[in-house]
This record gives structure tokens, sequence and C-alpha cells, in this order.
């Protein structure tokens, strides 16, 4: 099962094209694939296309920095929005949790109370018809005439 506030993010983000797009470009560039693939046309770039020192390629490589040093800085900002609206959700349970516990806890405290008056009660009641007795001892054979 999901956090909620997960779900939450999810359903936010797939509402929107531009942060789909993002999330695309993010998880691509944060893979191997983009790694490789990127060995293999900077190889090929250098190998067939330019000559040395490869001045279109350091444009191009310059550029591809630029913009993939923004999209870290959006996933950073999502993450961070993420990780508050996360933690402001496990707050009000947390808090919620307290309460309830707090009003358990006062319930239990009332009912041990109230057990414990009643077993004093009885307690109290039976001392009272021991006392009677021994005072006024039953005859055990009746008194003759």
């Amino acid at each position: 099962m999901l956090h909620p506030s997960v779900l939450a993010e999810a359903e936010r983000r797939a509402a929107s094209i531009q942060l789909r797009v993002a999330d695309a470009i993010t998880a691509f560039a944060g893979s191997m694939n983009f790694v490789y693939l990127h060995i293999l046309l900077f190889a090929v770039w250098m190998l067939v296309f330019e000559q040395s020192p490869w001045p279109t390629l350091t444009l191009i490589v310059s550029l591809e920095a630029i913009f993939l040093s923004t999209f870290v800085m959006i996933g950073q900002n999502r993450q961070a929005a993420f990780q508050q609206v996360k933690a402001d959700h496990d707050y009000n349970a947390q808090e919620h949790l307290l309460e309830e516990n707090t009003d358990l806890t006062r319930a239990i405290h009332e009912l041990t109370a109230q057990i414990h008056q009643r077993i004093l009660a009885d307690v109290t009641a039976s001392a009272t018809r021991e006392a009677a007795a021994a005072a006024n001892p039953i005859q055990d054979e009746p008194t003759k005439p």
C-alpha cells in the first residue's frame, strides 16, 4: 500500500504534460543507457564528423550540461516539495494518533478508578458484615425454655 501523499503526488504529476516530460528526461538522464549513448555519440562525433579540438562538440556538451543541471534542480525541488507534503501528512497522522491514545488512556484511567471504587465498596461491605456477625454470634442450638 502506498503512502497517501505518494499517490497524490503521482496523480498531480500525471496530470501535467510538462511534469511528465521532465520526469521522462530525468529518468533517462539518470540511467546507464544515457551514459552509453553519450559515449557512442561522442566517439562517433570525434572520429567522423569533426577534427580536434572539437569546437562544435564542446558547444553541444556545454549546452547539454546546462539543461541537465536544470533538470537536476527541478528534480530536487520536486523531491523537496514531496518530502514536505509527506512530512506534513505524517505529522497530522501522528497528532491524530496521539490524541486518540490520550483519550484511550483517560478512559482506561476512569474505568480503573470505577473498578477500584467498586472493589473497595465490596471489601468494605464484606468487612462490615463480618464485624456484625462477630458482634452478634448466631447460636447454633436453640435455647431451652
